[in-house]
């Protein structure tokens, strides 16, 4: 049997700061390519600058050549529909408890 899901502010500081940059970058990334958004829509429903945008855009911003797992791909496009259709959220305990069972697959 696994152990419940614990919060853990170290951790979720780690992950915000090594995993959320480049599940960011893969959320703009495909808000803009894959869902048409342009990219000043997507700073503003984003709420981060459009030369941000750019960066993400053109992978020098949080960009990592590695494949997120299939638990943070259902997160990550979580993310797209709630910011394309302007309904739904995911929150850092989404993003920490998909994380949580990389280590348990």
């Amino acid at each position: 049997m696994t152990e419940p899901f614990s919060c853990d502010i170290m951790r979720c500081d780690t992950l915000a700061r090594r995993l959320l940059p480049q599940m960011r970058a893969e959320m703009v990334y495909r808000l803009v390519n894959e869902r048409g958004i342009s990219q000043s829509e997507a700073s503003k429903r984003l709420g981060i600058s459009r030369a941000a945008i750019s960066q993400y855009m053109s992978r020098k911003r949080g960009f990592n050549r590695e494949e997120f797992p299939e638990t943070l791909e259902s997160v990550i496009e979580r993310w797209v529909s709630a910011v394309a259709s302007g309904e739904g959220t995911i929150t850092i305990c989404d993003v920490c408890r998909s994380a949580d069972l990389i280590g348990k697959q």
